[in-house]
């Protein structure tokens, strides 16, 4: 009987031991929701990886779960929202797909501003730390790009003349006054909506990167994917991305948890997105050689949609803004010198 009492106390006290007096609290999860499909490169290669960042740098105490194709409800124009009245923790958006609302950003989409996506997006978050004003209302954990428009066309197109009178599908108002300073009409439109605008005839092309319409298996759709020919840069502008949290969830972090947040955010993924984003475009153009013809304007061809549509996107863009309050040319000629500070060889001066 003693034996048996003693081993009950030895096992009861070893047990007391094992046992923390606080147990540890169960992990932190964070909603990230975001309009492309489970099957992008975005969604895959990016969003999941950096959740797995997150994970590994905090321990496992903060978790992201990534929630594509609207899955949450809503829009992707409201995106932004959802995030800043914390229906969401974290978006992935588009700041184009709200004209006219971050008025200031959008000098990195104009036409022939545009570098390689690691350097636009350093350029960026020097921009952003001196122009923070449009993007107060949430968390900004990074601003990035994609590698550049491409024209995915059902009518081939080997001279700036033979864009007149299409349809064209655009995502941001600057790509749409692109599109009518070429003589065509913009329809704008979420990624999502691509296939249906070109299987029913709604528009002729789409403007987006080879990664998304990999994705969307547009190269089954048309048979031509333009590109320019003669410049460092082969696309006329690129696309800006969000990645924006809700500022009460920031903030109710505990320090360190939100140490792991600022670690993987800001200029510290500049060059990891970039590196991303180019490394995406190369299935979607392999897609489209053996499906279609990769067409490159000629020099002379670029000269002359250049001449159409550069400076007269920029002035109507600086006219816009200004009613804003907003000198367009000084954040134009400031995001140049951004962009060349930090390695683009293709901007012009």
């Amino acid at each position: 009987m003693q034996r048996s009492l003693s081993i009950w106390i030895a096992t009861t006290v070893a047990l007391l031991l094992a046992t923390p007096a606080h147990p540890e609290p169960a992990p932190r999860e964070l909603k990230l929701h975001h309009m492309m499909s489970a099957m992008a490169p975005a969604h895959r290669l990016m969003l999941l990886e950096w959740a797995e960042r997150i994970a590994g740098a905090s321990g496992g105490r903060l978790r992201v779960k990534v929630f594509p194709s609207m899955q949450l409800g809503g829009q992707a124009a409201g995106l932004i929202d959802q995030v800043r009245d914390g229906i969401v923790d974290i978006g992935w958006t588009l700041p184009g797909y709200s004209p006219g609302r971050f008025p200031s950003i959008e000098v990195f989409e104009l036409p022939f501003v545009i570098a390689r996506p690691a350097v636009m997006n350093r350029a960026m978050q020097d921009f952003l730390q001196r122009h923070p004003e449009d993007f107060a209302e949430v968390k900004v954990l990074n601003l990035f790009v994609h590698r550049g428009q491409v024209l995915h066309s059902r009518r081939p197109i080997h001279r700036a003349d033979d864009l007149r009178g299409m349809k064209i599908r655009v995502p941001s108002r600057v790509g749409g006054w692109i599109v009518e300073a070429l003589g065509a009409t913009p329809l704008g439109s979420p990624v999502q909506n691509i296939p249906e605008m070109l299987s029913k005839g709604i528009v002729d092309a789409a403007y987006i990167p080879y990664e998304a319409s990999h994705g969307l298996k547009v190269h089954e759709l048309v048979d031509y994917h333009v590109t320019l020919g003669g410049l460092p840069s082969d696309r006329i502008q690129t696309q800006v991305f969000i990645l924006a949290m809700n500022w009460a969830v920031y903030r109710g972090l505990e320090p360190d948890l939100r140490a792991v947040i600022d670690a993987n955010s800001g200029i510290a993924l500049c060059d990891w997105l970039g590196e991303k984003w180019d490394s995406f475009e190369d299935p979607g153009r392999e897609a489209a050689r053996a499906s279609g013809s990769l067409i490159e304007l000629p020099a002379a061809e670029v000269a002359l949609l250049r001449d159409r549509v550069e400076q007269p996107v920029i002035e109507r863009w600086a006219t816009t803004v200004a009613r804003r309050g907003i000198d367009g040319h000084a954040l134009l000629d400031e995001a140049r010198a951004l962009l060349r500070q930090h390695g683009a060889d293709d901007v012009t001066p």
